[in-house]
């Protein structure tokens, strides 16, 4: 049996993980999901120095593109083309992970929602509004879901 010394040095302590480095997402069409990610969600993407010395071949062959939200959290997008393409019931999960969700401030929560609109983006249901605040839920150019909330208004 461990003591609780023991255990300490076989954990890592609340703080260790410092932030959420980044998230790859597999995707079935580079042109199409850089397109959502650069154009509609407004998220910047690397090029040139910018893109981490070990991802700069596969990003030169068009395998990879990496975008960088204002928190700095980077979304690298692996180009898969022979990706299983998701069940043709959005509801019908397709994998682990739930949804990414991005924040923004709650004076551009409706703009935010008539760019998606106009981008004929397809919505999986809201604007709903909850204590916490309000949120939209929307799939991506290859199904996976994500939401665009906002705290409540003062």
């Amino acid at each position: 049996m461990l003591s609780s010394q023991d255990s300490l040095k076989t954990t890592l302590t609340p703080g260790s993980l410092r932030r959420v480095h980044h998230i790859a997402l597999n995707v079935c069409d580079m042109q199409a999901s850089r397109h959502f990610y650069g154009h509609i969600l407004g998220l910047h993407e690397l090029i040139g120095e910018e893109v981490p010395t070990t991802l700069k071949d596969l990003v030169t062959a068009g395998k990879v593109a990496n975008f960088i939200t204002p928190d700095n959290t980077v979304i690298d997008l692996f180009w898969e083309p022979e990706l299983t393409p998701p069940h043709p019931d959005p509801h019908h999960a397709f994998t682990r992970a739930n949804h990414l969700a991005f924040d923004i401030a709650p004076e551009l929560f409706d703009h935010a929602v008539e760019v998606l609109k106009q981008h004929q983006v397809s919505i999986d249901h809201g604007p709903v509004t909850r204590p916490t605040g309000r949120g939209i839920y929307f799939y991506d150019p290859d199904g996976f879901m994500i939401e665009i909330r906002c705290d409540p208004m003062d």
